[in-house]
């Protein structure tokens, strides 16, 4: 097949710079920065956040080939920040996000614990076992 191997996608070659910057000299205040061994996932993350941030006039990123593990991001600021410190800003507020949602979802999850420890029957069936060797459920394997 055409496809390469998968931990091609995402494994950095010896030496391989993980970012690269172009700086646009048609455009004033603005950088191409071509990001290796990532995908759309991360491309439409940093174009959304770049976007909600004032000092941004044009966000936007791309996948050239879909066989070609990178996408490209293009900034262009006002001129008040470089276009790659505005970019470590928006990944240190991504960081900041998900720092957040991994904190908010562990609460969550030991709340939701807490609350499993009472034997609640949801079907009403007055059975309190699961079927599965240990009254386990399928989950636990």
């Amino acid at each position: 097949m055409n496809a390469p191997n998968r931990y091609e996608l995402y494994v950095l070659e010896e030496g391989e710079r993980p970012v690269e910057i172009i700086e646009d000299t048609k455009i004033p205040n603005a950088a191409t920065i071509k990001v290796v061994k990532q995908d759309h996932t991360l491309g439409n993350l940093l174009r959304a956040q770049l976007l909600a941030m004032p000092q941004v006039l044009f966000a936007g990123y791309k996948v050239p080939h879909p066989l070609q593990p990178h996408f490209l991001i293009k900034v262009q600021t006002d001129g008040t920040i470089t276009p790659t410190a505005l970019l470590e800003q928006a990944c240190t507020k991504i960081i900041g996000t998900i720092a957040s949602l991994e904190a908010t979802f562990k609460k969550e999850f030991q709340m939701s614990n807490i609350g499993a420890a009472v034997a609640e029957d949801a079907y009403g069936t007055g059975a309190t076992t699961s079927g599965f060797p240990g009254d386990r459920d399928y989950l636990d394997f």
